[in-house]
């Protein structure tokens, strides 16, 4: 998605935000631009299309100045043109902004009734127009961007630049990564390390809710509060600053807390957020509307998502799934309809049970499409449609950002199909669409509750055996819960349909087993309830998964409650996966594992 740029410099800065901007290209964009300070002036340059565009604009129309910001933008509010294309600007200030502002709708209202109107489609413009009138009322530049980011609600990652203010770049983030490069005279900023290899090995990560403010000679960096921060400097091998764990402890941890801004990409993607509406932004190889039914294989983590994929269409499409583990369905050689539709999902697109299902469905007339992190891989080459998920590198074995990811391209599918088959009218796609584009921003302060989640973890770990309940579309993150705490914590874990819980699971309950249901409000919650009190009588020990309505109803059975943000159902399995992941993840630090490469496990399955 977007990636952002700014340098605090003493020398010329044009060519090398250029040079930082290209580090990002792998991000995904569709225009870029630039904005610099020219004795005191705001000067920009955009363009759409790829940064080759941008710097043919400059060599015709060259920008000057030793203090300048750039971005690269993913459309998702109005279309991929130069109007749309970042940075933002007014005559007081420019601005790039990685993100979604959520709220963006009523604050242009707001800005309306003072008679600050938009020229451009985007959420992120309004940004500039807030901090424009907030100047106009006479604060500075500090306070005129502590003012704005404090009405801001969603993910962000923003650099503000101010007319007259030579050498200042005002930087805020929530959500979405920002970094802070150090080097002799000069100060760096960029969405992450690769962005800022090309000047510095040293590098300071904001912290969500941090604010920074920049000169060539310091940042000065505060929390949301205003209270004075100080981050660790780490020094980054500039090679290999792509696969660089930053200021995180493991791969794991640092690609846990980029899903926020992973599902904003995929949100991007589908959702046109200058109308908050659904859009297909190139066309596909089959049609929904006709499809009789559709089979869905991958393997680990990518069949669980597969598996809440399966909820989501038959509920809101209509549209009858089959969905099959590919080491077995490539063996079951299952009878298919024909002109059908084959979904394969892959992290790495080389799975070699996938692959190989895949080809079966090809040679019996499926329409065959994917969803891949690895936009060049085998079955991205051998599928007629492909959606990218676009949330860059996942070291970490054990897969995090790349599940959420594969989990909202299967929701934004789900409602695409959902129009296309008419199982959905206006009102009910809108607040599907909706739930979307709030997400990144639940998903955000989800990682708020991490410090809460590692205690519990801590107790966890002294178990041998642990369940996962779960009900719906929650089933499935069930199985993934015990599949990340197995796959890296070495603990043995189950996990279970809760319906099932009497059926032969609730025989191992006793006061040693800790059993993690997840449950947040929704129309089955009840349901579950009553498998929890199954598991009360017989002396089990509850972790619950819920909202701040589920505890209050029903926090009193569990000994343990992990709250996760009120959402809509439509996206609790996104918002749940985030909990299971900080309660694997926390339990194996606390355990001593090899968090990033469990043993016996590989990232890449290209095997049978």
């Amino acid at each position: 998605m977007c990636g952002i740029v700014g340098i605090a410099g003493r020398e010329p800065v044009v060519d090398r935000l250029i040079g930082a901007l290209a580090r990002l290209e792998y991000r995904g964009y569709d225009s870029a631009g630039i904005a610099t300070l020219d004795h005191g002036e705001i000067q920009r340059r955009r363009a759409s299309g790829k940064l080759v565009n941008l710097a043919e604009k400059l060599t015709l129309d060259p920008l000057e100045g030793v203090t300048g910001i750039g971005h690269t933008r993913w459309a998702t509010h109005g279309a991929p043109t130069e109007l749309n294309a970042h940075p933002h600007a007014t005559p007081r200030v420019a601005v790039v902004h990685n993100g979604i502002i959520e709220n963006y709708r009523s604050l242009l209202v707001e800005l309306a009734a003072d008679g600050y109107l938009p020229v451009t489609q985007t959420d992120s413009e309004v940004v500039a127009m807030m901090a424009t009138r907030w100047l106009d009322l006479g604060l500075s530049p500090v306070a005129a961007v502590q003012a704005t980011v404090s009405r801001l609600e969603g993910a962000f990652a923003l650099l503000f630049l101010f007319h007259g203010e030579e050498g200042l770049i005002v930087a805020a983030r929530q959500g979405s990564p920002l970094a802070i490069g150090h080097g002799d005279g000069e100060m760096f900023l960029g969405s992450d390390a690769l962005a800022l290899s090309l000047f510095t090995d040293r590098v300071t990560y904001l912290d969500d809710g941090d604010w920074a403010v920049v000169t060539p000679q310091k940042a000065s960096i505060r929390t949301r509060d205003g209270m004075v921060a100080s981050r660790i400097l780490h020094h980054s091998n500039a090679s290999s600053s792509i696969v660089e764990k930053g200021p995180y402890r493991h791969f794991m941890a640092k690609e846990i807390h980029e899903q926020p801004d992973a599902v904003s990409r995929v949100v991007g993607q589908f959702i046109d957020r200058a109308t908050d509406t659904l859009v297909v932004r190139s066309p596909l190889a089959f049609d929904f509307a006709t499809l009789g039914r559709m089979t869905v294989s991958a393997c680990g983590t990518a069949y669980l998502a597969g598996a809440v994929g399966r909820y989501w269409f038959e509920r809101y499409a209509r549209l009858p799934v089959d969905i099959d583990v590919g080491s077995e369905f490539r063996y079951r050689q299952p009878p298919l309809q024909p002109e059908g539709l084959a979904l394969f999902i892959s992290q790495s697109g080389e799975t070699a049970d996938t692959l190989a299902a895949l080809r079966y469905c090809a040679a019996n007339g499926q329409h065959i499409a994917s969803v891949v992190n690895v936009a060049e891989s085998t079955i991205a080459r051998e599928s007629g449609s492909v959606f990218p998920l676009l949330c860059g590198p996942e070291i970490g074995v054990a897969s995090t950002k790349a599940f959420t990811a594969q989990l909202t391209t299967l929701a934004c599918l789900a409602i695409v199909a959902g129009r296309a088959r008419g199982a959905l009218d206006n009102a009910a796609l809108a607040e599907l669409v909706g739930a979307l584009v709030s997400l990144p921003g639940a998903l955000a302060k989800a990682l708020t509750v991490e410090e809460d989640i590692a205690k519990i973890a801590r107790g966890l770990s002294k178990a041998s055996d642990v369940l996962f309940l779960g009900r719906g579309s929650l089933y499935p993150i069930a199985l993934e819960g015990a599949l990340k705490l197995k796959e890296i914590s070495y603990i043995h874990a189950e996990g279970y349909a809760a319906g099932e819980l009497k059926h032969g699971p609730i025989a191992l309950v006793d006061e040693t087993v800790p059993v993690v249901v997840i449950a947040p409000s929704d129309e089955l919650i009840e349901k579950t309830i009553s498998n929890m009190q199954e598991v009360c009588a017989r002396g089990g020990k509850i972790i619950l998964i819920t909202d701040a309505q589920g505890a209050a109803t029903h926090g009193a059975m569990a000994q343990q409650t992990i709250l996760m943000p009120q959402v809509h159902p439509f996206v609790a399995p996104i918002i749940a996966a985030v909990a299971v992941q900080l309660l694997a993840y926390h339990a194996a630090v606390h355990l001593g594992a090899d968090v990033d490469q469990p043993r016996n496990l590989a990232k890449s399955v290209t095997v049978e």
